[in-house]
């Protein structure tokens, strides 16, 4: 067979080839079987294209067994104690969350002060009050989670284990406002005298 015969053939072998493709793709791209969100089933019974969950199932990561860890709750009742063990890791997290998200309402030292109030917006009451002094660790969780008054819920912007750090942190203001030194360990004392020695003037 001539090769002017060969290359034709190949030729269009090829042309059929890439025109079967490209036919193929663009009608596997304009016909896709896909339901749009919300649109119309004529297939199930509800005619919701959108299926329920299946009974029973829960999503990965979603199951919240630990009813004192999700709730703050133990028997129905606020919490007195942490889910988990709080360390410096825990107080460190605590602070910088509540520098983030409490501090503009709250203030940094827990008094009611922040830079929203600041402004002109209803202050929130000052954690050194004798009520939330002694209030259990698990109404400030439902605080957080929940809401209450003028404040809104912070369970979509704060995470579960940053809520019980932040409320760490609020316990550890509550204890700076009524503690004696006798309760502050010896190694750091020391600390205390350094913040109390007077600024000394400079020399011109």
């Amino acid at each position: 067979m001539p090769t002017s015969a060969v290359f034709r053939i190949v030729l269009g072998a090829g042309i059929a080839a890439t025109l079967t493709t490209s036919l193929a793709c663009r009608q596997d791209m304009h016909n896709q079987p896909k339901y749009i969100p919300l649109r119309e089933s004529t297939f199930f019974n509800d005619s919701r294209s959108a299926r329920p969950l299946v009974a029973g199932t829960v999503a990965q990561g979603q199951l919240r067994d630990d009813v004192l860890l999700y709730t703050g709750k133990v028997n129905g009742t606020d919490a007195t104690v942490f889910p988990f063990p709080v360390d410096g890791g825990v107080m460190a997290r605590g602070r910088e969350r509540f520098e983030i998200f409490c501090s503009p309402c709250h203030g940094r030292t827990g008094q009611g002060d922040g830079m929203v109030v600041r402004r002109g917006f209803r202050p929130p009451p000052t954690f050194h009050q004798d009520r939330l002094r002694d209030a259990p660790v698990g109404h400030f969780f439902d605080v957080i989670s929940n809401g209450v008054g003028a404040m809104p819920d912070y369970a979509s912007q704060v995470k579960v284990a940053d809520r019980w750090a932040i409320i760490a942190y609020i316990r550890a203001l509550q204890l700076s406002e009524h503690a004696s030194v006798s309760e502050v360990p010896p190694e750091r004392r020391g600390d205390l005298d350094a913040q109390r020695a007077p600024v000394q003037p400079r020399e011109r």
